[in-house]
């Protein structure tokens, strides 16, 4: 549990705005408010729940006025951590804010710490571990998509889906704890193939969400894509075309960009971060040497690459170089220069790497950069995601359903060879664990509860 103490912090973003936050939550949350706020009606009824009222924030030691507000009282368990919360909302502004934060402080409550208010949430019963998560994924999407996906795991999608599992796997692991406590009683397992055929039922649940994850976690944490290119080949005007503005300088010299520019932009719901990289070459410059170390470090890091080619020109020896590697990455290649005439025709490319898709592009006028931007789509996701019911996107979970998988194949593999039946609940119990985790249940007395309710052991 954690210390019964009330915390506090402003709620709100810091700057300028027409409101600021400041939350209040624990024992002393409601004395704290009667100390410091004065409502403007009947001083002497006592506040409703979940209510806005109008008054002032004074500071009792001096009786001044510190703002006019609004404050809101959720007594608990009604509130979102569980404990009695006060919310006042004053006016915006860094100064303002603090100042009312401080006067709450005064009161006896403490600075609250990060997340904080969430994790008594979920110590409360309010949240379970995998909502909280859910959260603060909902905190940080940066596009439709990976809001929604956010939005699904805080209301409890993720949640439901693991406690149905569980409660399956419980099913299956009663009758085996079963045979094994209650051997006088003569309970016996169900027949070996029918068990190992449930086990593994329930395995092949696990492995159809897990891969969802090698899609999803991008919505969540967005997709990292390289431009990269030997030098001169328009990569920074790449940028700004895909980016619709100007946001890097743009030279006929070879060799400008030589430190990484960082861009997002939103591909159809999918979040992506840019990398403009400087150009891929032999240099005898030691800036610029350095530059293209880091631009091959950001290659190796990036989930797909833009190979950017002036197609107004002969394929060199680095542009083939760049082509053929790319081969062994999710790539695709920008055929620049387009409005230019062209010299690069389609079976240059098709005999170094035909398996590659590219897109012919002008950065000067943008056209082709909406197909540009469709296929890159395509490319990361290797194809058309239709979003499941549950989606997991963070690697906690992944971990472990990933374990939990590994031990219920285990479990099949001890059913299906005759292994005793406190083996298979060693599986059973490992994967049901791992289930666990995901939702911050870690309970085994359970399962002595279901043997007795299902079996009516004793009789």
């Amino acid at each position: 549990m954690y210390k019964l103490d009330t915390i506090a912090a402003i709620a709100t973003p810091p700057g300028e705005g027409s409101i600021a936050v400041i939350r209040v939550s624990g024992v002393d949350a409601e004395q704290i408010a009667a100390k410091i706020f004065f409502s403007h009606r009947d001083k002497k009824s006592k506040l409703q729940s979940h209510r806005l009222y109008h008054g002032t924030l004074r500071d009792p030691k001096s009786a001044r006025v510190i703002d006019e507000v609004l404050l809101a009282i959720m007594r608990q368990p009604r509130s979102y951590t569980g404990e009695d919360v006060i919310e006042i909302h004053c006016h915006g502004g860094a100064f303002i804010a603090q100042r009312v934060l401080q006067l709450v402080l005064s009161q006896g409550a403490r600075q609250a710490e990060p997340g904080e208010f969430t994790k008594r949430a979920f110590l409360n019963g309010r949240l379970d571990l995998s909502q909280a998560e859910g959260v603060l994924d909902l905190i940080r999407a940066r596009t439709e998509s990976s809001a929604a996906l956010a939005l699904d795991q805080a209301n409890g999608n993720l949640s439901q889906w693991v406690e149905e599992l569980r409660s399956e796997l419980l099913n299956v692991l009663v009758q085996v704890e079963a045979a094994i406590d209650f051997p006088e009683e003569e309970i016996e397992l169900l027949k070996r193939p029918e068990l190992a055929q449930e086990v593994a039922a329930l395995t092949d649940k696990i492995s159809i969400i897990l891969a969802s994850y090698e899609w999803a976690r991008l919505f969540r944490e967005g997709a990292k894509v390289c431009i990269c290119g030997r030098p001169n080949v328009g990569k920074s005007s790449l940028l700004n075309a895909l980016i619709g503005e100007e946001r890097v300088i743009v030279t006929p010299v070879a060799g400008t960009t030589r430190d990484v520019i960082e861009e997002s932009i939103n591909l159809d719901g999918l979040p992506v971060t840019l990398w403009d990289t400087a150009g891929i070459r032999e240099t005898a410059d030691e800036i610029e040497r350095i530059g293209v170390h880091l631009a091959r470090d950001y290659l190796e890091k990036s989930d797909a690459r833009i190979v950017v080619i002036d197609g107004s020109l002969p394929l060199s020896a680095e542009d083939k170089e760049l082509v053929i590697a790319a081969g062994q990455a999710r790539a695709l290649i920008a055929i620049n220069k387009s409005d230019l005439p062209g010299s690069l025709t389609d079976s240059d490319l098709n005999g170094l790497n035909g398996r590659i898709k590219y897109c012919r592009v002008s950065a000067k006028t943008a056209e082709g950069v909406p197909e540009l931007k469709q296929e890159l789509r395509n490319i990361i996701l290797d194809k058309e995601i239709e979003f499941s019911p549950v989606a997991i996107t963070n690697l906690r979970h992944r971990s472990a359903l990933q374990r939990a998988e590994d031990a219920l194949r285990h479990a099949t593999e001890s059913l299906s060879e005759g292994f005793a039946a406190e083996f298979v609940a060693v599986d059973l119990n490992e994967a049901r664990q791992a289930l666990e985790e995901i939702t911050g249940l870690i309970n085994s007395e359970d399962i002595l509860d279901k043997v007795f309710a299902n079996f009516c052991i004793g009789k």
